[in-house]
């Protein structure tokens, strides 16, 4: 069969692809694919029996709770500078608006 009648009507730009390059190309997307499948069976991770260790102490510890002050702290201080950073916006706005804008015609 031919390579134009393998193809779909939309993809009529290939069939002025050489054959060699299609080769190519189905080839090297079959072992990028092959390559992707395999790599998730390589790179899992085993699951832990103890958990965190680290999040483990710090609950042991009782530190963690000055992680959770900490992060919010952090939040609602970045929620007030965006919330400060609305209302300056709305009056610049509001300024922009009330002044009519000079244009000079030359």
């Amino acid at each position: 069969m031919s390579k134009a009648g393998m193809i779909p009507p939309f993809f009529s730009f290939i069939k002025h692809v050489p054959d060699s390059a299609m080769r190519f190309f189905s080839s090297l997307s079959f072992l990028l694919a092959a390559l992707l499948l395999h790599s998730q069976t390589l790179l899992a991770q085993q699951p832990t029996t103890g958990g965190v260790d680290m999040a483990d102490q710090l609950r042991a510890d009782g530190k963690i709770w000055v992680v959770v002050a900490v992060i919010a702290v952090v939040f609602i201080g970045i929620v007030l500078y965006l919330v400060r950073l609305d209302n300056r916006l709305g009056k610049l706005e509001k300024e922009s608006q009330q002044k009519p804008t000079n244009s000079l015609h030359v």
